[in-house]
């Protein structure tokens, strides 16, 4: 049991990849808080994990209003936190010329913003409780790639990229790890909302992952519990990145 014992914190976790990496957390041991904005998706996940393991707190993470909520509402439920999973996310396609400003803002309040929300909060109480922890963040293989029609999105993970690297070297000196993980394309409702709309973009996106296959939310949950666990614990201010390949490589490959 890699996380018994121990507390962890998921935003977005309602459904997906956060949701893959909450129930990971609880089945290594963990107690788990989910944050997210989807009321009936954080239920099901709390009934599916179990009441006695599981708490949901509903609220906008870009909030520093629900991050403060969803901190005293895990100490008042469990007495801790050692883990902190930053996961919320979401897109706006759009062609960079015609971009709206408050899409933007949106984009970057939830993908950017609450990370820092959410780490800054717990990072204190840890520090405040001379408690180390690990906290994890969640990026994309576009922190480093760009895709011309996901602006905000490509832009909000190359910030978490940069984000992840400051609160690790800040935070190092009072024991609390920060990394971040960079998926590729996970079978989740967000790709096919994003990247999967058709056959042929799904060839497309095939042609580039070496693995000739879509990640799954549960590949990442065991990153994830990885970097949230001991196992790891020499690392900081890494990504790792789950992608199938798709950053090694130079030319496309072929698909049936």
């Amino acid at each position: 049991m890699k996380l018994d014992g121990k507390v962890a914190l998921v935003t977005g976790g309602a459904q997906g990849i956060g949701l893959a990496c909450a129930t990971r957390f609880a089945e290594e041991g963990a107690k788990v808080v989910i944050v997210d904005v989807d009321a009936a998706g954080g239920a099901r996940a709390v009934e599916a994990i179990g009441a006695d393991r599981a708490l949901f707190v509903a609220g906008d993470v870009a909030d520093a209003r629900t991050a403060t909520a969803a901190l005293q509402a895990t100490l008042a439920r469990f007495g801790a936190v050692d883990v902190l999973l930053n996961n919320a996310g979401i897109t706006h396609a759009s062609d960079f010329l015609d971009l709206a400003e408050a899409d933007f803002d949106r984009v970057l309040g939830i993908n950017l913003k609450s990370y820092f929300l959410f780490g800054q909060a717990v990072a204190r109480w840890m520090v405040q409780a001379g408690r180390p922890g690990s906290i994890v963040n969640m990026s994309s293989v576009n922190a480093v790639l760009a895709i011309p029609n996901q602006v905000p999105y490509c832009i909000s993970k190359g910030g978490v990229s940069q984000l992840t690297k400051v609160m690790a070297i800040s935070l190092a000196p009072r024991g609390i790890r920060v990394n971040a993980i960079g998926p590729g394309t996970i079978a989740t409702e967000l790709a096919r909302t994003a990247v999967l709309g058709s056959p042929a973009a799904e060839r497309t996106l095939l042609s580039r992952t070496p693995l000739g296959r879509l990640g799954e939310p549960e590949e990442v949950a065991k990153v994830a519990l990885f970097l949230a666990s001991d196992d790891a614990s020499y690392l900081t201010g890494q990504t790792v990145y789950p992608d199938g390949g798709r950053l090694a490589l130079n030319y496309l490959m072929p698909t049936a």
